[in-house]
């Protein structure tokens, strides 16, 4: 099964489980992110990957011009811990991430909450790579990824426990729109995948090929 068809299932069977008003909520707001043309502002191909410097889930400080150093880089920006869509991606990078090595390259991934939301993330489903936090979305900015949740959807989240004012240090309202960048030693972007639904995510076998790509 491919990651977006195991995503598909599982979206299928949560909607289940919410009420039809929140439902709608979700729905409504999904359509207007998509409408907004948010996806198609994001940085592509051809661009210069902005650099950072971001704690990892340990604390220790990750830079895209260190990740560089050692080969072309593959860089993920995620919801959070408390996002069962990121956590099925992330799990599926994680399952390919000797393939990613064995081409010589990098995986990181991003997402705007706090280290020791991080740290949680990666104990539990054993990461390998490197999970960064970017509290304030500031490199999410930069990437052109950030965007601010409506209220509705806000309280929609805030009755289901998210408590993203403490997940994300301060920051509920911001998030980066699910994307993966291809990155190669020189910094330029060679493939990316941005998406206004976060209920898809670039397939693990579309990153390989780009790596495979880069010669």
């Amino acid at each position: 099964m491919t990651l977006n068809a195991e995503l598909h299932a599982f979206y299928t069977a949560r909607q289940q489980q919410f009420p039809a008003e929140t439902r709608q909520i979700m729905r409504r707001a999904g359509q207007e992110l998509a409408d907004s043309g948010h996806a198609d502002r994001a940085l592509t191909v051809g661009a210069r990957a902005p650099r950072f410097r971001l704690p990892s889930a340990t604390g220790e400080p990750v830079s895209l011009a260190g990740l560089l150093a050692a080969g072309p880089v593959v860089l993920t920006f995620y919801r959070g811990t408390w996002c069962p869509y990121c956590n099925i991606a992330l799990r599926a990078l994680q399952q390919h991430h000797d393939e990613i090595s064995a081409r010589g390259a990098r995986l990181a991934a991003v997402s705007p909450q706090i280290p020791d939301e991080s740290l949680s993330l990666a104990d539990r489903h054993q990461l390998a790579f490197s999970v960064l936090s970017d509290v304030g979305s500031d490199t999410a900015k930069q990437y052109g990824l950030a965007f601010d949740l409506p209220d509705d959807l806000a309280a929609v989240y805030d009755r289901l426990g998210f408590d993203l004012q403490r997940v994300n240090g301060g920051y509920a309202r911001t998030l980066p729109l699910p994307a993966t960048y291809v990155i190669d030693r020189e910094g330029v972007i060679r493939w990316a995948f941005v998406d206004a639904d976060y209920t898809r995510r670039a397939e693990p076998t579309d990153v390989l090929a780009a790596l495979d790509a880069l010669g």
